[in-house]
């Protein structure tokens, strides 16, 4: 069979190269943010284009340009739409059966303030399902419970984006870490140890950050104890965990501490005043969609309402932790699954010098791992849920039906995205982006954190932008002088602040919240601060390399 090497300077002029490289992801999130053409119409356009500059401009054979866009498509089903759809048919569930309602009240009452609530559901509850399964589950939940609880469209999705930022690094159980020790051959624990020096700060900063854009600056200096107790008993967890324990259970454990130190500071301490607008202060064109909320029951739960309340998330929870748990992962992956290595395309194509050190093949096999995908967890746990909550099996196949229909758009959009990032990977534009800031020099370790954020706004994931961009992180520094240790982490946690612009993940957002259609309006909205938080993770990774060298000492 042909093999064919991916060529990083097709134009013979790396600016020229570069500019076609961006193509593809200018033209979709241009098309997004245009708020005239729907989602699902731009991805399809932008598959169309990216086929045409990889066949055209990057010479990629035509055949392999297909094929791996047709595994795109695929894997954007499995697992990415596959954890959406059970999401909302678990969140479905829970509202026909009253549950829902419940929980509103059980929320309620710990706090009736909305910027309290979402520090406790959009930050602290998210973390833990950023630790626990990864890859777009926190957003789809927390964008589904703000929207049940009262929160508006554009409030609830875009602050579960920014919200969902600083625990990604450490998502899926350390998934992101793994990945980045896989390509770069640094130890995963020294590599977690230093995204957990760099994070910590970043993780007391997005509290303030999400309230503030919900509530401004004022409505953030009204509650700033509150956010100070959540910021600080996250980042510090997570900064002990990292360095002292192992970074596969940093999220659930800054998480779980960083919720019970909320609720039981909440306890003692309650604004001088309530926050009860659900709306974005300043502009929301979300509000006006909203329907006259009615007030909420202010009735206390009975201990059986509470736990009746919480069962279905706390099923969710375990079941969340042992589909994250790598025992069962390796078990479940070992005996129900099906790979399918792609014809004429799996090892066909050669990362070559200098993103690679030798020419290396890249893979191209679905692997069908239909009992470890998280998705699978989040089903079998809503329909535990449901048979618990009294549904018949009748019943439930009727609710994942009308799930279905609600979803259906966004699945095709989310897997023609996921085509999009799966073509630029193979055919070597990410590598020709990636090469761009490589090419920075001093202020490498600012454009190297940037390129993290640039390889998850491509690809939709931390763990694929350390995939992709980490041995290049690695060769790079290495040809500067810099540690490939600080800046293979910098790529991690440079990436987390590309998580709430990247296409899929606005999509997700859009779905929870049952307000598809507009994810241009989310992506305006979160774009300017997903660039300013990543140029200070960029700032604050510079100060590492050039004026506190000292952080970069990594405790074995």
């Amino acid at each position: 069979m042909n093999t064919w090497n991916q060529i990083y300077n097709p134009l013979g002029n790396a600016a020229l190269s570069t500019v076609a490289a961006a193509i593809p992801v200018v033209t979709l999130l241009v098309l997004i943010a245009s708020g005239k053409v729907k989602a699902h119409i731009a991805a399809i356009i932008a598959v169309i284009v990216t086929n045409l500059i990889t066949i055209f401009v990057f010479t990629m054979p035509a055949n392999m340009s297909i094929r791996a866009t047709l595994l795109g498509v695929i894997t954007g089903f499995f697992p990415i739409g596959w954890i959406v759809l059970n999401v909302i048919f678990l969140y479905q569930v829970t509202v026909r059966c009253g549950k829902f309602e419940l929980l509103k009240r059980a929320v309620g009452g710990v706090t009736e303030d909305r910027r309290l609530q979402l520090l406790l559901i959009a930050f602290s509850f998210g973390a833990f399902f950023e630790g626990a399964s990864g890859f777009g589950t926190p957003v789809a939940i927390t964008g589904a419970v703000l929207i049940g609880l009262g929160f508006s469209p554009l409030a609830a999705s875009g602050l579960s984006l920014i919200a969902n930022t600083a625990p990604v690094a450490y998502g899926a159980l350390g998934t992101p870490i793994q990945g980045l020790a896989s390509v770069t051959g640094l130890d995963p624990y020294i590599l977690g140890a230093m995204v957990g020096r760099q994070l910590p700060l970043f993780s007391l900063i997005v509290p303030f950050w999400v309230v503030w854009a919900f509530a401004g600056w004022r409505g953030m200096k009204e509650v700033w104890p509150a956010i100070l107790v959540t910021g600080v008993s996250f980042a510090v967890p997570q900064f002990v965990i990292s360095n002292y324990i192992n970074p596969w259970i940093v999220d659930i454990g800054a998480s779980l501490i960083s919720m019970g130190a909320l609720i039981l500071f909440l306890k003692v301490w309650q604004p001088r005043q309530l926050w009860l607008s659900p709306a974005l202060r300043g502009r929301d064109e979300s509000a006006a969609t909203m329907a006259a909320a009615p007030p909420l029951d202010k009735t206390p739960l009975t201990q059986g309402e509470m736990w009746s309340a919480l069962l279905p998330w706390i099923i969710v929870c375990i079941l969340m932790l042992i589909w994250g748990n790598g025992a069962f992962k390796a078990w479940a992956n070992a005996n129900f699954v099906w790979n399918y290595p792609v014809p004429e395309l799996d090892k066909l194509i050669f990362k070559v010098p200098p993103v690679a050190a030798k020419p290396t093949p890249e893979g191209a096999v679905f692997g069908f791992t239909y009992l470890s995908f998280t998705g699978t967890g989040m089903l079998i746990a809503a329909i535990i849920s449901g048979l618990l909550m009294g549904f018949s099996p009748l019943k439930l196949i009727a609710e994942y039906g009308r799930t279905i229909r609600i979803c259906a758009i966004s699945l095709i959009t989310i897997s023609a995205m996921l085509a999009i990032g799966t073509l630029t990977r193979l055919s070597g534009v990410d590598a020709t982006l990636g090469l761009a800031f490589a090419a920075t020099g001093v202020l490498y370790p600012f454009f190297g954190t940037l390129l993290g954020w640039l390889g998850v706004a491509l690809t939709g994931s931390d763990t694929a932008s350390n995939v992709l961009f980490g041995n290049l992180q690695k060769i790079t520094s290495e040809q500067l002088g810099l540690s490939p240790i600080l800046m293979a982490a910098a790529n991690s946690s440079g990436g987390v602040m590309g998580k709430m612009i990247d296409a899929q993940s606005i999509v997700v957002a859009s779905t929870a919240t049952n307000w598809y259609g507009h994810e241009g309006s989310i992506l305006r909205y979160v774009f300017l601060h997903s660039i300013v938080l990543a140029c200070l993770v960029g700032l604050f990774v510079t100060l590492q390399a050039y004026v506190y060298p000292f952080t970069i000492l990594v405790l074995k």
